[in-house]
């Protein structure tokens, strides 16, 4: 019966009348439909709740919220069938969550918020509380129309919903409504009905698909840099004694904590290997000798591995398939490199990269997979049993499992450890549309739409789905030979003391904030705590706010999940650094940033990238539960604006792709962010086959 609160596919704009009670919002809904030739949905509480009224003498009581959800998805989507373009909602699901909220100390039916947050609609009309209070049997709460209001209003910021704020007479609201669903029409996609199916097949819903065609449109904004994180401003540096008192504290906890570390192994082993498939296409050993060919074409890259390929772990197995075919050093070479690649041979260029040999011991070699179990047995061990999750290519998930099996039980003997492995695949409903140079969605050739993977912020859906109270993310090429594990775990250990520690603190004064009726000492002291530990920046007309205000901006600001960062120094490898950035409301905050997010023709904003003293080599350590142990919606804590759109060709046809905002970037930028620096010896990733030539990847 759950299915039944969600949304029938439509290819209708849905607007939500939204707000507290006696806000004029049912005679704006009539009004509406009127306007555009369409239907309405009436407040199937109203006549839920009267006919109890009337029976009982009794108001909403908890175990009625259910059904009235149920009666208003009926009527929503019956109504939807007989609705042109567009739907006027008098309420939805998400409405009934805030009065749940509002009346029940806090708590919502699991179910109602399930499909409360799930169900998607194109614009809220919040309706002001500048309308006269009209009494009936229902409506109870005349004194708390403000706190109501900012409670609604809060709840579409939190759950980054589409809305306007109405004020004034009836007039003015009207007039207001019409205007932005006008818009919403004009940017109306007509979908098929087989269009239709697919996005259900996948998951997706309209609302979506049209938010990313707009996103489209307006373009993705540059971030605004304000400054670089730099140690003392942004990026905490430890003695070696404060890092052992960190770790420690780390380990005298750790009996009593669920640990997961979370490895994103989707990742394809043929960028790896880009150059390597260049050369067998352009060399021939009978045309020229391996010397002519480098010095023709420069390619260092050839010219490197040719000349150390002896130190790569693979090495011996390759020329012992080889042995006796090739007439020549330069055709060995290039035998070896087909060897290497092809399917006929070891096929490593279709590999996943966590299942390629990346370090030769005595007894043989050993992939990422296998060192990092190796890891988690030093760090993310509670009482013998290490939990890890993999997220994983789904045409790879028998790989990876013949893997476990061949490893899992080895390392596990030898640290004494339970290992409990689970894998999981990128969603589909976290793939995104692409759209022709019009912004029209692309179709392929047998008419379907074209939809394409989100990148890996998409995973944050997959880390959303773990329980653990102290998640280790790092990803799955990024591994350590055996003598430097002991460095790795110390580091490891001492960023989930700096978690630990920052969080004992949080919680408690998230429970006295719960409490409420704090003196102005202790908001000062909490305030001091999240400028100072947790990096949260004010706004200027702080003080300004009533203290019951400013109590539930700490509370708001408290009540977040938790990153530790770890930072290198930057030593010119590509990718994202820490910065301060502001937002487009003016809010400083701590943020992993990429070259591809900052405006490089602005010398402003170029320059302050430049200056960057650090690099991010994802090595984060979370938390993601509340003071009450509850799991946080990691979905609620992602700035959308944070993505990528590029440029591609399919079927020799132009597009425009859309990539999510990454995992440790735009995914995570509502989260309380700490950056630390940590030991070089901790970032060893392999973006080329040539890094495994590097010393850290030599034993």
């Amino acid at each position: 019966m759950e299915e039944k609160l969600g949304q029938e596919p439509s290819n209708l704009i849905k607007i939500v009348l939204f707000g507290p009670e006696s806000t004029g919002k049912t005679t704006l809904a009539k009004d509406l439909a009127e306007h555009y030739h369409t239907q309405w949905v009436p407040e199937y509480a109203r006549q839920y709740l009267q006919d109890k009224w009337d029976r009982e003498q009794k108001t909403c009581e908890p175990h009625d919220l259910l059904p009235i959800a149920y009666g208003q998805m009926n009527l929503e989507n019956q109504l939807s069938k007989k609705a042109k373009n567009v739907l006027i909602c008098d309420t939805d699901l998400l409405e009934t969550k805030v009065y749940s909220e509002a009346y029940y100390l806090g708590y919502c039916n699991p179910v109602l918020e399930k499909y409360a947050l799930h169900n998607q609609y194109g614009l809220y009309l919040l309706t002001y509380i500048d309308t006269p209070w009209e009494k009936d049997d229902l409506r109870d709460k005349p004194h708390e129309r403000e706190r109501m209001f900012k409670y609604f209003k809060d709840t579409l910021k939190k759950y980054n919903r589409n809305f306007v704020i109405l004020k004034g007479d009836k007039r003015a609201r009207f007039r207001t409504a019409v205007k932005h669903i006008d818009k919403l029409l004009k940017n109306m996609i007509d979908l098929s009905p087989k269009d239709l199916e697919q996005l259900k097949d996948k998951g997706i819903s309209k609302e979506k698909v049209a938010n990313q065609i707009q996103t489209f449109k307006e373009g993705i904004p540059f971030v605004n840099l304000v400054k670089p994180a730099v140690v003392s401003d942004g990026i905490l540096r430890f003695s070696e004694e404060e890092e052992k008192e960190l770790a420690h504290y780390f380990e005298r906890n750790q009996g009593n904590l669920n640990l997961l570390k979370f490895v994103p192994a989707s990742g394809a082993a043929s960028r790896m290997f880009k150059a390597m498939f260049n050369f067998l296409d352009t060399y021939d050993s009978d045309e020229e000798t391996l010397a002519d060919y480098i010095e023709r074409t420069g390619d260092k890259d050839v010219k490197q591995f040719t000349g150390s390929m002896h130190q790569l772990p693979f090495y011996d197995l390759i020329m012992e398939r080889i042995a006796g075919k090739a007439s020549s050093k330069d055709e060995e070479a290039y035998l070896f490199v087909k060897e290497m690649l092809m399917e006929d041979g070891l096929n490593y260029g279709f590999f996943p990269k966590g299942l390629l040999p990346f370090h030769r011991y005595k007894d043989g070699s050993a992939t990422p997979f296998e060192e990092h179990l190796k890891e988690a047995a030093l760090y993310a061990k509670t009482n013998g049993n290490a939990h890890l999750h993999f997220t994983v290519s789904e045409q790879h998930d028998d790989m990876f499992k013949e893997e476990e099996s061949r490893v899992s039980p080895k390392i596990a003997s030898s640290t004494d450890t339970s290992f409990h492995i689970t894998y999981s695949n990128q969603k589909p409903s976290t793939d995104t549309i692409a759209v022709d140079m019009e912004n029209k969605p692309f179709k392929n050739n047998d008419g379907s739409i074209l939809f394409r993977p989100g990148g890996h912020g998409a995973l944050i859906e997959n880390l959303n789905d773990q329980d653990a109270d102290i998640i280790f993310i790092k990803n799955i090429d990024n591994v350590v030979i055996e003598q430097n594990l002991e460095k790795v775990s110390n580091s490891k250990k001492m960023l989930a003391g700096v978690l630990k520690k920052v969080q004992d603190k949080a919680f408690a004064y998230a429970k006295l904030l719960e409490k409420g009726e704090i003196s102005s000492d202790k908001a000062n002291m909490i305030k001091t705590f999240l400028e100072k530990e947790l990096n949260v920046r004010f706004p200027d007309h702080y003080a300004s706010l009533s203290a019951e205000e400013q109590s539930a901006f700490l509370n708001k600001s408290i009540d977040r999940p938790i990153r530790i960062c770890g930072m290198v120094k930057n030593e010119g490898e590509p990718g994202g650094g820490p910065f301060w950035v502001t937002d487009s409301e003016g809010k400083v905050s701590l943020q992993i940033i990429e070259s591809a997010q900052v405006d490089m023709s602005n010398a402003e904003q170029a320059g302050i990238f430049k200056n960057s003293t650090h690099f991010n080599p994802v090595d984060i350590v979370c938390g993601v539960k509340n003071h009450k142990g509850e799991k946080f919606d990691l979905l609620h804590f992602v700035d959308t604006k944070q993505g990528f759109i590029t440029g591609k060709t399919k079927e020799g046809k132009e597009l425009k792709a859309l990539e999510l905002p990454g995992l440790w970037n735009g995914a995570m930028a509502y989260w309380n962010t700490i950056f630390v620096e940590v030991p070089l010896i901790t970032f060893n990733p392999v973006k080329t086959v040539n890094d495994l030539l590097k010393p850290t990847h030599q034993v």
